[in-house]
């Protein structure tokens, strides 16, 4: 059964969508398939949209647009969601190398897990992670789908300065940090793929939500020959079709 969406004003400028109050795939679905139809709509009207886990928020110009008005067309357009085809999302396949001085929370990681490094890293290179959304810092994605044998609590006091590059583990969740920055999350080993590139006019952020990240191990000299192809600008990440 399809549920509506609830409208909320924000300010004399923003209206929020909220779509639910859980973090699911359908949700998620909802939320992509309207941010996608929004990204057609008249620029003039709508100024922005910003997606997150369960709901969007959307910037319109009130100047061209009330928003009872806008809240009545997009509710039309909400009404078409059901028989949207969304169009296919694309995996990322994201190089790391674990452990070491790259992953120095590996170890506790296993160990808090019962597990060994190796058996750490095969889960966690082991299936594809959703992006539900981008947030915190320019490039850094909100991912779903990890396994419940890696959780692991964050560290009780966060770290000043998180390497670029840095992928990590929070309780549930997985992600990998795009810029230098402070962070509590355990760090379990580093990419040396550039998510954010502020000296990209064309595509400063890699990722997007609603495509996917798969990450695969890599040795030392392969970290050393892909940074030096990122650094030479030579590098080009492999992108599958879901």
């Amino acid at each position: 059964m399809y549920t509506k969406a609830k409208y909320i004003l924000a300010g004399d400028q923003y209206i929020v969508i909220e779509f639910g109050d859980t973090i699911s795939i359908d949700i998620h679905k909802k939320v992509r398939g309207l941010y996608l139809t929004l990204q057609q709509y008249d620029s003039e009207k709508v100024v922005e949209v910003i997606p997150t886990y369960r709901s969007l928020l959307v910037q319109y110009n009130p100047l061209m647009i009330s928003a009872s008005k806008l809240i009545n067309e997009i509710q039309v357009l909400e009404e078409n969601l059901k028989d949207l085809q969304l169009p296919k999302p694309k995996i990322f396949k994201i190089p790391v190398l674990y452990g070491e001085e790259f992953g120095p929370d590996l170890d506790f990681v296993a160990q808090h897990n019962r597990l060994t490094p190796q058996e750490v890293i095969d889960i966690h290179s082991g299936r594809d992670y959703l992006i539900y959304m981008l947030g915190f810092t320019p490039g850094f994605c909100y991912l779903g789908g990890m396994s419940k044998k890696i959780v692991t609590p964050r560290l009780k006091e966060p770290r000043t300065c998180i390497p670029a590059g840095s992928v990590g583990i929070a309780d549930k969740q997985t992600g990998i940090y795009p810029i230098d920055s402070p962070g509590g999350w355990r760090l379990i080993g580093r990419t040396p793929i550039k998510l954010f590139d502020p000296q990209n006019e064309v595509q400063p952020i890699l990722l997007k939500a609603g495509d996917y990240i798969r990450y695969y191990s890599i040795t030392r000299d392969e970290y050393k020959q892909i940074s030096k192809a990122v650094d030479e600008g030579i590098y080009q990440v492999e992108i599958l079709e879901e």
